[in-house]
């Protein structure tokens, strides 16, 4: 039997998988950066959803966003394959929503490609999330990399994100999303519902209200579940609607476990502004017994 106390793989992600404290354990977690007007901090560390909520609203403050450098990456390898792991797999943000899994790639090149492989993850919050779950989950049963990264895309690949938001301007100006889709919300004072296909955010559906866009994610979520799937909620500044949404998804899928519920990362929410609201849906194999 392996050795449950010691992973010979460690486990790497970035501060967008919006992991509760309470599920991070032995993973490491590499924040990306937040650019307050002149401030810089980093998401997780230096601030939260509730002083971004606040920032945002000041349409003065300017509000960006980075990727972590390709440096600190490297750090993290070393100082993990010094420590006793044999090898790392670290698993990432969307590469088409971010550089972040290019500085990752980068630094693996740089450590050792042979020993630190790195997961596209094509998702983001949860979406991501998961999939580090399921590759920390293979590490601590002692399978090799190659298992762990595969317990990670295969999670990756079934995962769901549908999200909606009440202004489009910011995914538009941060190059998210297109001009044509931003404009439609504006102009036609629409709440498209997103998703990500293929890592990139594209529209689902148009809404006209925040109520059916809740509706709405309801039915997708029910619909990409089957009869069991792990599930999280994601909001920014509104946790009224995620907690209804929250009661909506265990009313209408008792075989899944209860739904995740958070507010978004810092950097996630620059991009997506307050009153976002999001599901994310792994389907499983079985029900919880």
């Amino acid at each position: 039997m392996p050795d449950m106390s010691v992973s010979a793989v460690a486990v790497v992600t970035d501060s967008t998988a919006d992991l509760p404290v309470e599920l991070t354990g032995a993973v490491r977690v590499v924040p990306l950066e937040v650019r307050l007007g002149s401030r810089i901090v980093r998401d997780g560390v230096d601030i939260g959803p509730g002083e971004l909520s606040a920032a945002i609203a000041d349409r003065r403050l300017d509000v960006q966003t980075s990727r972590p450098t390709p440096e600190s990456f490297a750090s993290l390898y070393r100082s993990l394959l010094s420590s006793g792991a044999d090898e790392v797999v670290s698993v990432h943000l969307s590469r088409e929503l971010s550089g972040t899994w290019d500085a990752a790639r980068l630094a693996a090149e740089e450590v050792d490609p042979e020993r630190v492989r790195v997961v596209d993850s094509r998702a983001m919050g949860m979406g991501l999330g998961f999939a580090v779950l399921a590759a920390d989950r293979a590490a601590r049963a002692g399978l090799p990399a190659v298992d762990v990264e595969a317990a990670a895309a295969a999670v990756a690949a079934r995962c769901r994100v549908i999200f909606s938001v009440d202004e489009l301007d910011r995914l538009r100006r941060g190059g998210r999303i297109g001009t044509a889709a931003a404009l439609l919300g504006t102009v036609l004072a629409v709440k498209p519902l997103l998703h990500l296909v293929d890592g990139r955010i594209t529209v689902l559906e148009k809404v006209r209200t925040a109520a059916r866009a809740t509706q709405r994610l309801v039915e997708h979520a029910v619909a990409a579940a089957g009869e069991c799937a792990d599930l999280a909620v994601h909001h920014l500044g509104v946790p009224e609607r995620a907690a209804d949404l929250a009661e909506q998804l265990r009313s209408r899928l008792p075989g899944s476990p209860a739904p995740v519920v958070s507010e978004i990362s810092a950097v996630i929410g620059a991009h997506v502004g307050n009153g976002a609201l999001g599901v994310v849906v792994v389907p499983r194999d079985r029900p919880v017994p």
